[in-house]
């Protein structure tokens, strides 16, 4: 389903956008409301973050909606209850997941549980394409895609071992760092992509520090997809109260889908 968002989004000329939340946050129902606003306001693919103690990517932002994710008792059972959510408002469905509790869990039922729930993919941040196999052909064997990550600082080998592992697309990450809204998009991030097209087919999806409709039409001039996180659970975190921050998340989505189609 992934390839089939591609082709539709450059068919239309466009990048595609990316909307990324914890599930759970800010209430194992809650998060589903907000997705399908995200969804409803012009998100193309949702991903669906499984809450983890040990967020090393993270920033406060997201440690932030994770902790209250983690308070509420969200467990792996209420993640695919989520994607089954999301899932059915039509977009693409992923969970981003360290690996760890992947795991803990075991791969191949883990990735059996999520394309049963109608997820079409994962995207591991700390998995390293030396010890992906066992993820790979579990997720193979279920049908689903595999995401994985390059930084600026990656070499020429470095990417193309890390596409050679992707089957979603390629996430290329803005900055060396944790994850947050900045006031501008690193410059690296437009070289990265350059750099991995030669390595891959594949979308390049460009993620970290991106929370504008001004930015996304940036990032969308050279990437395949712009991919948002931060800024979205911001206007939760700052909303008095749920239905205030889903018509803040829906504004938000709204101005970023603008953005893609500049």
């Amino acid at each position: 389903m992934l390839q089939s968002v591609f082709d539709r989004t450059r068919s239309e000329k466009r990048a595609a956008l990316i909307g990324y939340l914890p599930a759970g946050f800010p209430s194992k129902d809650g998060a589903v409301r907000v997705a399908a606003a995200m969804v409803d306001a012009g998100c193309d693919v949702i991903e669906i973050g499984l809450p983890y103690s040990d967020p090393l990517m993270d920033g406060p932002t997201i440690q932030d909606a994770v902790h209250r994710s983690l308070v509420n008792g969200t467990r792996i059972a209420d993640v695919m209850r989520t994607v089954e959510g999301v899932a059915k408002t039509g977009a693409a469905t992923l969970v981003m997941t360290y690996w760890n509790p992947v795991d803990q869990y075991g791969a191949e039922r883990f990735a059996r549980d999520l394309a049963s729930a109608g997820g079409v993919g994962t995207i591991t941040p700390d998995l390293i394409p030396e010890e992906a196999e066992p993820w790979e052909a579990a997720s193979k064997a279920a049908g689903i895609d595999t995401v994985f990550l390059v930084a600026p600082s990656s070499t020429e080998e470095r990417i193309a071992r890390v596409a050679a592992c992707c089957t979603g697309f390629v996430y290329a990450a803005s900055l060396m760092g944790i994850t947050g809204a900045r006031d501008t998009v690193n410059a690296a991030a437009e070289d990265l992509v350059r750099r991995t097209r030669p390595h891959t087919g594949l979308p390049v999806c460009v993620g970290l520090g991106i929370g504008t409709g001004a930015q996304a039409a940036e990032v969308a001039a050279y990437a395949d997809g712009v991919i948002v996180g931060s800024a979205f659970i911001r206007r939760m975190l700052d909303a008095p109260d749920e239905t205030t921050g889903v018509a803040a998340v829906r504004a938000l989505a709204t101005e970023l889908a603008g953005g893609v189609r500049r």
